[in-house]
């Protein structure tokens, strides 16, 4: 006990206590010096919104949603089945029946003619404008290299036409720059559909299929083909040398990349009604090689609703998620009508606390 009143009371000398209390005052100044001024965002003591989750709310917020999104997607799933579709698949059925087990020795001969006629029956009453789409299987458009194979400054500018970064494979000719370079011009659609019915030819109408942003500011109208499709080994289309790029619809069509392997791009419309069971000859020249890679072709004639064309998954999704949320509406009610829970244990479970000041 004595060593410990004595070890207890040796600061207290001045010689001892001097630099070590000196040292702690220092340290205290620094402290406050340091310490920022006091405010509650600082200190995270702002009030808060903290909303408790109590049956009392979550049921008839599921209600509500559920109330509105059933109506919502059977709304839509209406308008989607208003929308008439024609779709014919082709690839198969415009081979000639010897070449069947060599459809990339067909579609490679030039020599071979690639015309396909067809007649096509009018399920309903289609009004103007109808639609006519072209639609590829298994095309990866998406792939890296190939959305990467263009240039977008010799597509807007003619002062960058010989710039051809980025365009490899299909970059220059015999040292002249390729323009549109790049896999994506190079591997245009290039099958052709014609229409008649009966004697009438109906006509596809193909200005305006583009989008108005991409023809003014992505291509340019001083810019004009060059060198293209002149190479070994052709890709598909042609364009027209004299008509700028901005007027080459086609392609402005084509060079907007789809997400999906699965996909539809817009060929032109005919803007005239066709009524229920009327036959509509279609005359195909079947150009594009999908043989190679084993996709498929087809032809699509549509028209319009008020969510665009034929689609039901939008009101399925939302009849889904309707549904679910007014079941689990349901289930909770259940739930709280067997075992109810006391106003003691949701304070318990949730309690209110004021920040501190």
């Amino acid at each position: 006990m004595p060593c410990l009143l004595l070890a207890a009371m040796a600061p207290a000398k001045g010689e001892a206590a001097g630099p070590s209390s000196s040292k702690d005052g220092s340290a205290a100044t620094m402290k406050k010096r340091n310490r920022p001024q006091y405010h509650p965002f600082t200190q995270q003591q702002l009030p808060a919104c903290k909303p408790i989750l109590a049956p009392q709310t979550v049921i008839p917020v599921l209600l509500f949603v559920g109330i509105i999104f059933v109506p919502m997607g059977l709304g839509c799933i209406a308008a989607s089945n208003r929308v008439v579709e024609v779709v014919y698949q082709y690839e198969t059925s415009c081979v000639p029946a010897y070449m069947l087990d060599n459809k990339v020795a067909y579609i490679q001969n030039p020599s071979i003619d690639k015309t396909c006629t067809r007649i096509l029956k009018v399920p309903k009453d289609m009004k103007q404008p109808i639609y006519i789409y072209y639609q590829l299987d298994k095309f990866y458009q998406n792939h890296r290299r190939y959305v990467k194979s263009r240039n977008d400054k010799q597509l807007r500018s003619p002062e960058e036409v010989n710039n051809t970064q980025y365009c490899k494979p299909e970059a220059t000719h015999h040292g002249n720059p390729v323009v549109p370079c790049g896999l994506v011009a190079w591997s245009l659609f290039n099958d052709t559909y014609s229409f008649t019915r009966g004697n009438e030819a109906l006509m596809v109408h193909k200005r305006g299929i583009s989008w108005r942003s991409e023809r003014e500011d992505i291509f340019g109208n001083r810019v004009f083909p060059r060198n293209f499709q002149n190479g070994a080994l052709i890709g598909g289309g042609t364009l027209d040398p004299r008509i700028p790029l901005s007027r080459q619809e086609d392609l402005i069509v084509w060079m907007r990349t789809a997400a999906l392997p699965t996909f539809r791009k817009l060929y032109g419309r005919i803007e005239v009604d066709l009524h229920a069971d009327e036959m509509i000859t279609v005359t195909l020249q079947n150009n594009y090689n999908t043989y190679s890679f084993g996709g498929k072709k087809a032809l699509v004639l549509s028209t319009a609703g008020v969510l665009g064309g034929k689609n039901g998954f939008l009101g399925r999704g939302y009849v889904v998620v309707g549904l679910s949320c007014l079941a689990l509406a349901a289930l909770l009610t259940l739930l709280c009508l067997v075992f109810p829970l006391k106003e003691e244990h949701l304070a318990l479970q949730y309690p209110l606390s004021r920040p501190a000041r």
